[in-house]
């Protein structure tokens, strides 16, 4: 949903407040505050039925269920201690499982379960995994890799291949070096990622050059945003081409992070645009959700889009180089919606990097995870 030209002009203020956030973001009202009763609005709802084919019902209760499974899996990742091999949410039944290797202590195993997990006895713990994966990490990735990361439901590394490409040498190079790493499951994809930043159209929310990108979440300051979007030291402007301030930090590749001043008059509130599809989203936090659970996205291109998460601390491998530790999702972006926000309930997420497929066929979007951003550049998340 645009903006009006009233809007624009009578609510002067109120656009200043939330352009820190995402251009002409204006604060949510008390009716959009979740709250144990409510723990959404009517239009977060009705975009997870859209995006994921669930009923109201369906929505309300996943929605619980992905509070208790991101509040146990700290719990059960110390339980479990260097037994822990990983744990992802099962929409289906509404729990979280719990990966550990053999001989976990029996104390352990009666304290995950006691605190409603469920278990699940694994050949690798996650250290062994990650371990796999920094490995690959430092191996030279030809452009037919598309990614790879840590699957914890499947106890493996995923590598996952354009399907074009999966008989170029090097590619076949690189998975042969793979396997020797350690656990590695292969898997084929239709195409390879790229970043959403796009050339200069009209409308939102904010440009640096000839670029437009979306700002992510407002923090003491300024915002966070895609790495991508601009180098350190690059103006920034906002939707009406006002100064806002510089990128203050920026990294890309290796990692898609950056972060913005706030200034000349412009200002910042916890709050994610719904674009009209659902209320503004007042952010409380930034708790982690767990494989498995749902996930919006707030773009300037394509708007408010939800989806799950599919895997975390993914390398993805685009055309200017590796990108480490990010998360993916089945929520879809198109060019434009880089360094939008991705948000779980009320607890930011992440910024919007890049993938494959659009908004209308579908596809799969990365997003880097918030909180390293905030404990790179020594940011405080802005929450209501």
């Amino acid at each position: 949903m645009r903006r009006t030209r009233f809007t624009r002009a009578g609510l002067a203020v109120l656009l200043l407040l939330g352009a820190g956030i995402t251009a002409g973001t204006v604060p949510a009202t008390a009716d959009d505050a979740p709250s144990a009763e409510a723990p959404a609005s009517a239009g977060l709802l009705s975009a997870m039925q859209r995006d994921l084919g669930l009923s109201k019902a369906d929505a309300e209760e996943r929605l619980a269920a992905e509070q208790r499974a991101t509040a146990l899996e700290s719990k059960a990742r110390r339980a479990a201690g260097t037994s822990f091999g990983g744990s992802w949410f099962d929409a289906s039944s509404g729990t979280l499982t719990v990966g550990v290797t053999p001989g976990t202590s029996a104390a352990a195993l009666r304290e995950i379960r006691a605190a409603g997990a469920s278990v699940r006895t694994v050949a690798h713990s996650a250290r062994e995994l990650a371990a796999t994966q920094a490995r690959l990490d430092k191996l030279p990735a030809p452009a037919g890799v598309s990614s790879w990361h840590v699957d914890p439901e499947a106890n493996t590394v995923v590598v996952n291949i354009v399907r074009a490409d999966e008989r170029d040498n090097d590619v076949q190079r690189f998975v042969a070096r793979a396997r020797e790493a350690g656990p590695v499951t292969v898997r084929r994809v239709a195409t390879a990622p790229t970043t959403f930043a796009a050339g200069t159209v009209g409308g939102d929310p904010y440009y640096t050059g000839n670029v437009r990108c979306s700002i992510g979440f407002s923090v003491h300051g300024g915002f966070v945003t895609a790495g991508h979007c601009g180098q350190t030291g690059a103006g920034v402007r906002g939707w009406d081409g006002t100064y806002i301030g510089n990128f203050q930090g920026s990294s890309f590749p290796e990692n898609d992070y950056a972060w913005v001043n706030v200034g000349s008059g412009w200002w910042t509130v916890p709050v994610v645009l719904g674009w009209g599809t659902v209320s503004d989203r007042l952010v409380r936090g930034s708790a982690e959700a767990p494989v498995g659970a749902s996930v919006c996205r707030s773009g300037s291109t394509t708007h408010w889009h939800c989806g799950t998460v599919l895997a975390k601390n993914e390398t993805v491998n685009y055309s200017q180089g590796a990108v480490r530790q990010m998360t993916k999702t089945s929520v879809c972006a198109e060019p434009g919606d880089s360094g939008g926000s991705f948000i779980s309930g009320d607890q930011a997420q992440g910024v919007t990097s890049g993938g494959w497929g659009n908004c209308g066929s579908g596809g799969e979007t990365w997003f880097q995870p918030v909180n390293e951003i905030l404990n790179r550049y020594g940011l405080t998340l802005h929450t209501a």
